[in-house]
């Protein structure tokens, strides 16, 4: 009876051993990944630009239309300073 049960616990007990070597290799595995070369330093990150849509306002022209459509509407959200 004794044997039987302490078979059965080594049956459980295998399957659990399987699952947490799995997890800790493949957890390892991503730590290892993730570290940067053997340096240390990290890549600078590249350089972004902006292009212009051609349908973009020019500040001249957009100061134009707030000064145009913003009459009448003192400090109304994009119209402040625009009501003069």
């Amino acid at each position: 009876m004794l044997h039987d049960i302490q078979e059965e616990t080594m049956s459980l007990a295998q399957p659990r051993l399987v699952a947490i070597a799995l997890f800790a290799s493949l957890t390892m595995g991503g730590l290892a990944a993730q570290t940067t070369g053997s340096d240390g330093k990290r890549k600078a990150p590249s350089k972004v630009t902006f292009h212009k849509a051609p349908s973009e306002e020019s500040p001249q022209v957009r100061a134009q239309r707030l000064k145009r459509e913003c009459k009448g509407r003192p400090n109304a959200g994009m119209c402040a300073g625009y009501t003069r």
